[in-house]
């Protein structure tokens, strides 16, 4: 916990205006978390506070690489990091999270730590299917075909419509009712 110490910002004494704040974050950054998801990395992030009378603006811009293991060949690789996020910390009563990007926190709060919001937001930025790079370029053909539906038309099909028996005008009366 003493690594994410380095994330504290002391808010009990700022004037309402903006500050600026650059956080590097490395590999025990990501251990100091004990989470599976992300070992190791190297990730910059630059973060604007805007101070109000009721509210706290964060703005993390995040760039960096973050060490993935594919999910096809079980290969590492370095995963592209660069992520714009948005966080709004309104001051109010009591600590809730009212939304992913809005949350309360105590008017008498003195110091906020911004190595969760940047964890998530890293997070939320990987893709879900994890692969390798030389891999990419083989599964973006592969996607073209496989796992979507192509609908084609077929004449013969399309002429047909009088071998259909009629509809009774019941079900058609109900239909319509659906249709609006």
């Amino acid at each position: 916990m003493n690594a994410l110490r380095a994330y504290d910002i002391n808010i009990a004494g700022l004037e309402n205006k903006r500050y600026e704040y650059d956080f590097t974050s490395d590999d025990t950054f990501f251990a100091a978390l004990e989470q599976d998801l992300i070992g190791k990395g190297n990730v910059q992030t630059h973060l604007t506070l805007d101070k109000s009378e009721t509210m706290i603006r964060l703005d993390f811009h995040i760039t960096g690489t973050v060490e993935q293991v594919c999910d096809r060949s079980l290969d590492e690789y370095d995963e592209v990091v660069d992520t714009r996020q948005m966080m709004l910390l309104k001051f109010g009563d009591h600590n809730e999270e009212l939304s992913d990007e809005i949350e309360l926190i105590e008017r008498n709060t003195a110091t906020i730590n911004v190595a969760r919001y940047i964890f998530e937001f890293i997070s939320l930025s990987l893709p879900m299917k994890r692969l390798h790079p030389r891999f990419r370029d083989e599964d973006d053909a592969d996607d073209e075909t496989n796992g979507k539906l192509i609908y084609r038309s077929d004449p013969e099909t399309e002429d047909s419509t009088e071998d259909q028996p009629a509809i009774d005008p019941r079900w058609a009366a109900l239909r319509k009712l659906s249709d609006n």
